[in-house]
Formats: C-alpha cells, structure tokens, sequence
C-alpha cells in the first residue's frame, strides 16, 4: 500500500517538474548571467553531454558541491586502479567544485556537471551516459534520477550517507514519507557516515540489509596534490612566517570575521608580531573583508593579489578557491568557521588534523559533531570546542605555550589516523559486493 502511495506521488512529482522544465531552463541561464552556472558548460545541467562516452561498462559519481566531491575522490581512484576496463564519470552541481576538482580527478575520469531533476534532463543524461551504477554523495536523494536509474535497471548506492534533522522532518512527512520509502527501496548500498545517520535512514523505512557502515569518507580525503609551482609559492611563504606568531581561521561565514578580527586584535596585544590567516567559505568574502580593513588603514595581504606578507603586515586573507588544505600545512593552529554563530553548522575539521594542526571549533558544528566526539573519545586534547569569547584565551595558551600546542597538535594527528585507517578501502569492499559485481553481471555493456 505504501509503494502504490510512493508511485502516485511519484507521478505527481515527476507531472510537475515536467510543467516547470521551462522555468527551471530560464532559471538557469539567469544563474549562468549572474555568474552562479559555468558560462560554457551551464547546458551540461539540462541533460547535454560535452564529452563523447567511452565503450564499455561507466560507472557514475555524483556529488553537489566541493566537500562531497573531494570525498568522492579517494573511491574513485580506488575504482580505477581495481577496475581500469571500467569507465568512470564524475559530476558536481556548483561551479566552485568544478574549478577546484578538476584539477583533483586523475586523467582518464570524466567530468560533467550533474542534471538537474527534470524529467527531460535526467532521460537524456541517462539515455547518453548508460551508467552501470550511480554511487550519490550524502544526502542527494532526488526522485527523477533514483526513479529513472532504477527503471533502467542501474544499481544505486548512496556513500557518506546523511540526512540533517530539517530533512528528516521533511522527508517523513505523512504525504512526503511514501515517496522516500520507494526512493530508498532501489538502492542496493547505503553507507551512513554514523550511527546516527544509520538511524535515521533506518526510522525512514529503509531496508536494513542494505544499510551497512564503514566511518566517514571526509577522513580518507587527506592532502590534495600540489603541483610544483603551488609548492613552490607554499615554499616561499613559509618563509615570509618564518619566526612569526601564526594562526588560521578558515572557512568563515559572513558574520564570523567580526568575531576572528576581533580576537586578532586582542592577540595583538600580547604578540605584536602575530599572523592571522583568513580563508573564508566564499572567495568574495575575502575581497569585501580586504577592502573593509584597507579603508580603515589595516595593512592586508591578498592571496589573490600575490601580496607578500611584510614585517608590518598581520592579516592574509585568502580570497582564493581549492587552497584551504595547502594553508594548514602553513599553520600549527586551525579556527575552523561556520561554527560560531547560530545557525551555522560547521565544517569538516579532519583536514586540519591531517596536517597536524591544534583544532578549535565554535559550538554550532551540526552534523560535524559527530566528528569532533569521535576524535575526542580517541584523545581529548584532539578538538577543543569553545565558544567565541572564550576564543582569545584559548589561543593565547597555546600561542604563548609550546609543549600545550605540541601536545594538541600530536593529538589532532593521532585520532585523524586512528579514524582514518581503512576508509577506502573498506567503501571499496562494499561497492565491489554490492553494487560494481551486482551492476556488471546484469548489464549488458553499451
């Protein structure tokens, strides 16, 4: 009974994007003319290939934005190292995950930008594409595509797998819940990135033995590669650092760099020579935060701008994307944004362990928080968790104490290693038993 509800509501969803194509198809080309679509490539998203599709069996990752296709890349270069006869398609949805993961991706993959969930787009990039399996990042459940592929006979998995506690409310809705229990129900693989997600998956009626767990693939991103040129602009600002004060606070959010800049003035006080880097979440941020400061006599260095760090220069601003990893190895402390205010949900913080940095985080990190326990239950001195007044001392003791930050710093690496052994592995184990054999057996190659 609940299935026939779920096709029903189905076919109204799909009747109804059906009527709306037209307006999304407007809709994105005044994203494209506003700069928010690729201005070349915007038709990729309604379903047009700008690539040819190699023979052979092709298997397809999706991810919405940068954090979940950077997460999708250790699986990836997994894939083609165990199955080099398979073809492998990568798409994202946002233009900054573009820009960043293309330079990340080996040679051979594919990479589009994602179909928007209309009937028109997602027929046509499936009719094209002919995937064998489609692996989806976190949480992108959209009906037209888990529908359509299941339809073709695709085997589905959803790695990294989660649902926010606003989506949860949404998808168990008494009108809403029949059509997430058919979603679910075609997938062959779910991988919750904890036991929580687990949880939720579980109280949404998915079938439990497709639910299994391997931790979180936000630990098996470790370092990007650099290229020599990155390398050598790293090289020579560490020496511009050299016997400098320095920290970090990355990934902020409109709002926050009050909060770091004032703590920045405070540590001034005591560490007339401190650094403070700035990376905010969005690359103009740092233009406008840059240009506030120079209208009040702060003397800023711009990354975009190539601006050296002078002795009478504490503040760099990174106004720059894909480079947030490269600055950790830089700095022995990280402030990681979008924690601080309310509202916020925090950011990935086993980047910043992975270079060895001491963490500190705000009290609004959301699903993040079961990242930073984990990380605390293996040593509590991994993740400190502070609120923004209590900022400036936090820093102050570890700036001022080298054997605390050694002791922190050490403790951030350790837990991101404990946590980190095997990840992809074990994806891999679960996707090659149930999806990649399942998929390459039952499928007749294009």
């Amino acid at each position: 009974m609940a299935m026939e509800r779920g096709e029903l509501i189905y076919k109204i969803y799909r009747a109804l994007t059906y009527g709306l194509s037209p307006l999304i198809q407007l809709h994105l080309r005044w994203r494209k003319f506003r700069g928010l679509e690729h201005p070349l490539r915007w038709r990729e998203r309604l379903g047009v290939p700008s690539l040819s599709r190699p023979p052979g069996p092709l298997f397809w990752f999706h991810a919405v934005s940068l954090g979940e296709g950077m997460c999708a890349i250790p699986v990836i270069k997994c894939c083609i190292e165990r199955r080099p006869d398979v073809a492998v398609l990568m798409t994202t949805t946002t233009t900054s995950a573009f820009e960043v993961i293309k330079h990340q991706l080996p040679n051979n993959v594919l990479y589009q930008f994602s179909p928007v969930d209309t009937p028109g787009a997602i027929d046509a990039f499936l009719c094209y594409w002919k995937p064998s399996a489609i692996m989806l990042m976190e949480s992108e459940l959209w009906p037209n595509l888990i529908i359509g592929a299941a339809k073709n006979q695709i085997a589905l998995a959803l790695l990294n797998a989660r649902i926010s506690a606003k989506s949860y409310d949404s998808w168990s809705q008494p009108f809403v819940n029949s059509l997430t229990l058919l979603m679910l129900s075609k997938f062959l693989l779910i991988l919750p990135l904890s036991t929580t997600q687990a949880i939720r998956f579980q109280l949404l009626q998915c079938p439990p033995f497709i639910i299994n767990f391997c931790g979180d693939l936000k630990y098996a991103v470790g370092n990007i590669d650099t290229n020599e040129g990155d390398q050598r602009a790293l090289e020579e600002l560490q020496v511009q650092l050299m016997n400098r004060k320095i920290w970090m606070a990355s990934s902020i959010h409109k709002g926050e760099e009050k909060v770091m800049l004032g703590v920045h003035s405070a540590l001034k006080q005591v560490h007339p020579d401190i650094i403070t880097i700035i990376v905010p979440r969005h690359p103009q941020h740092g233009k406008q935060i840059a240009l506030e400061l120079e209208k009040d006599g702060v003397r800023v260095a711009l990354r975009s701008r190539h601006d050296k760090i002078m002795p009478g220069t504490n503040i760099y601003v990174v106004d720059t994307l894909g480079e947030l990893q490269k600055f950790y190895r830089l700095t022995p402390i990280a402030v990681i944004g979008g924690s601080f205010l309310p509202g916020s949900a925090g950011h990935n913080i086993s980047e910043a362990a992975a270079a060895g940095c001491a963490i500190l985080t705000g009290p609004y990190i959301g699903h993040f928080s079961h990242m930073a326990t984990q990380m605390q239950r293996l040593n509590p001195l991994s993740v400190l968790q502070v609120s923004g007044y209590i900022l400036v001392e936090a820093l102050s003791n570890l700036l001022s104490d080298a054997k605390l930050l050694e002791e922190r710093q050490e403790a951030a690496k350790q837990a991101y290693h404990s946590l980190s052994c095997g990840i992809t592995e074990n994806v891999w184990s679960f996707l090659d038993f149930h999806i990649f054999r399942v998929a390459l057996a039952n499928k007749d190659c294009p």
